[in-house]
């Protein structure tokens, strides 16, 4: 399958072939006159063979069309039955006009429930209208839905369904007949859809997730106002996999809400106009912060936009390749959940070092790193902390050490500094350390504790544990772009000792 950003650059060429003929395909149902009324079955001639499936498996210019139904056994089963019923069949250059309107080149690389969709919208049931049963302006309910009905249109001897015109009249099937059409009918929902800011999603099998997201958490009316103006990162099935979603299922429709909004800008915003990086980007959930270095574009360090500037007549989509979620606790809030979970409990040393230098000491790191920021905390694990105690040789080597033997050894302040050390003003996600380093090995920064301390590209903190001289190693990043409301926090596995 071609990139989604190239799928949709398709969009463009057939925009104003198809921008009128969408706005006729919202239609309305209403109740036909008597005169409306198509006729019963007509007799079928004795020449008459084949069914409706058959006719179309022997014309070259439906195969598309056969492809298309083949993917739904039952609806062939159905059409080779000895069922009554009408079908408009639309020629392979109709189903080929239509997958470059949706940004598509192949029906495969569209949902199979979007598809089955249009295919019953060519169906009706119960009845074999020949053209010269049907009326102008005669509405009729669909295989899809009573509601999802068309249209017929009349004009001296021309024959339109919608905007479809009916290219070969009347092929007579053993079950039905058959109007061959030069446009695909597309139902209203799926009308309502193109060209707007949910398109390359819906139609896209990709997107299968966001889709019914979007869906679920009432949302589509939203997305598919043709007057606002809008702005989509979009994540793939991919992307929310990695992000851990792979099902709706368990989550309630606020949470769901608040994450897709947090997707959205309330502007349409290409991509050379996305501000620099460093910078805070309001969405319509709270805001995110961009990164933008020589290998992209990146959203709270962890986010990769991998399309650009798939535009439509309501906004932009940009398409990601991991979720994004809002920040919902500060740091503090987020290593004392942690610290305090049932399984895999972390930073339980962290927490109880900042409890204890913000109750015993004249420096209350707990409030300071609950407030506004914003700040970037190197936080080390439980592990962290025990080489640690190894290193200073407390005699409880068997792990049962906790802060409180170190803080017999070397004071609370000395441990206040220490936790300072490990704190930066600001917000520095990954993606911002290729700028800091310049094309340079290291970087020198500089904590909230003061001094320096060198950060490598290896995404490793140089040792340096002043006079103490225990020979620790170099910190490893091991987890990064941990978002808070105040900040971000990385994981390290060294307590860096100034």
């Amino acid at each position: 399958m071609k990139t989604e950003k190239q799928n949709f650059r398709i969009m463009k060429s057939v925009r104003a072939f198809l921008s009128a003929a969408m706005i006729a395909f919202i239609l309305f149902m209403t109740s036909c006159s008597d005169d409306d009324t198509p006729a019963t079955v007509p007799p079928v001639d004795n020449a008459v063979t084949q069914s409706i499936v058959q006719i179309a498996q022997g014309n070259d210019d439906l195969t598309i069309l056969l492809d298309a139904l083949t993917k739904f056994p039952n609806l062939v089963e159905a059409l080779n039955s000895d069922g009554t019923y009408t079908v408009f069949a639309p020629t392979n250059d109709a189903f080929i006009a239509l997958l470059g309107a949706i940004g598509q080149t192949e029906l495969d690389d569209i949902p199979e429930s979007v598809l089955e969709r249009v295919l019953r919208y060519h169906v009706v049931t119960g009845v074999a209208a020949q053209s010269t049963d049907l009326s102008d302006g005669q509405e009729i309910g669909t295989f899809l839905s009573a509601d999802d009905i068309v249209t017929v249109g009349i004009s001296g001897s021309s024959v339109s369904i919608n905007t479809a015109g009916v290219a070969i009249p009347d092929v007579i099937a053993t079950n039905g007949v058959v109007h061959v059409v030069n446009q695909v009918l597309v139902p209203s929902l799926e009308a309502s859809i193109v060209n707007t800011v949910v398109e390359p999603a819906y139609f896209n099998k990709d997107f299968t997730v966001l889709t019914e997201a979007v869906v679920t958490a009432g949302l589509l009316e939203t997305l598919i106002n043709r007057d606002a103006s809008l702005t989509v990162f979009a994540p793939t099935n991919e992307a929310f996999a990695d992000a851990g979603v792979t099902s709706l299922e368990g989550i309630d429709i606020e949470t769901l809400r608040a994450v897709l909004q947090y997707h959205v800008l309330g502007a349409k915003v290409l991509e050379a106009d996305l501000p620099e990086t460093g910078s805070a980007v309001e969405t319509l959930n709270g805001d995110f912060y961009l990164s933008i270095n020589a290998d992209g574009v990146f959203i709270n360090g962890l986010t990769q936009v991998i399309a650009t500037d798939i535009e439509a007549e309501n906004g932009v989509v940009h398409v990601i390749d991991f979720m994004l979620e809002p920040a919902s606790n500060n740091i503090v809030e987020i290593a004392v959940a942690l610290a305090g979970a049932d399984s895999d409990a972390e930073f339980t040393q962290l927490v109880a070092a900042l409890t204890a230098v913000s109750n015993e000491t004249s420096t209350d790191l707990i409030a300071a790193l609950s407030g506004d920021g914003p700040f970037t905390v190197f936080a080390p694990t439980d592990e962290a902390f025990q080489r640690l105690y190894d290193a200073v040789g407390d005699e409880n080597s068997d792990g049962s050490a906790d802060i409180s033997d170190l803080v017999e050894a070397v004071g609370l302040e000395t441990i206040a500094t220490v936790l300072q050390y490990h704190v930066l003003g600001g917000r520095v996600f990954s993606e911002d350390i290729p700028n800091a380093l310049n094309g340079n090995t290291s970087v020198t920064l500089s904590p909230l504790a003061g001094g320096d301390w060198t950060l490598n590209s290896d995404f490793t903190i140089t040792a340096t544990d002043g006079a103490l001289g225990l020979g620790l190693d170099d910190a490893g990043i091991i987890a990064t772009d941990i978002l808070a409301t105040n900040g971000v926090i990385h994981v390290i596995d060294q307590v860096k000792l100034p």
